[in-house]
């Protein structure tokens, strides 16, 4: 019986790692890399908040409102049979001033003569044209971008995604159509859709 005790604690002391084996090294690296990661999510830095912002409810939107039109929102205003400023203002009961960035006029006319149709109507002299500063002719990004910057702005859109990233933004009301009818959707003293 005295041997098999010794030999049971040398084979425990063999199973034991060096402190400085390479493993040992990598695992606690993992570690540290995953608690900075987990530090990084942690907030550091508040951003400044609008102060047109109560909340969120945005005093900064009041008539005539300002509605930023995406591509999609001219394309499907044309499939439903809808004119843009009289179907904004019978949504909103107040005047309309629909805005165009350079990027939906770029990204409309990238879409060859298919849409045609849709850049006539958004180069409508009644339409404010808001130029760009920044490269590329994304619309997507150009229009969240000038939203967090001014919050005056509704978003009128019909693309799931930019719907998704506009939502993350508080006080900024969006613009779609639902039944042949535009619908706004967050802002505070629109009337219910029935």
């Amino acid at each position: 019986m005295g041997k098999a005790k010794k030999t049971r604690k040398f084979g425990l002391v063999k199973r034991m790692l060096n402190p400085k084996d390479t493993r040992i090294k990598a695992n606690q690296e993992k570690e540290a890399q995953k608690k900075k990661k987990e530090e990084e999510k942690q907030i550091k830095h508040v951003e400044q908040v609008a102060s047109s912002l109560f909340f969120k409810y945005n005093s900064a939107l009041g008539p005539p409102y300002h509605v930023l039109v995406d591509t999609n929102f001219i394309n499907f205003s044309i499939q439903n049979k809808l004119e843009l400023v009289k179907s904004m203002m019978d949504c909103l009961y107040a005047k309309c001033i629909p805005c165009i960035t350079d990027c939906v006029i770029a990204e409309l006319e990238k879409l060859g003569p298919k849409y045609r149709i849709a850049l006539r109507v958004a180069r409508d002299p009644r339409f404010e044209r808001l130029p760009c500063t920044h490269k590329g002719t994304y619309a997507d990004d150009c229009i969240v971008h000038r939203v967090m910057q001014h919050k005056v702005y509704i978003v009128a859109t019909c693309d799931r995604d930019l719907k998704r990233r506009i939502r993350k933004i508080p006080g900024i009301p969006i613009m779609f159509i639902s039944n042949h009818k535009y619908i706004i959707e967050r802002l505070p003293d629109a009337p219910i859709p029935v």
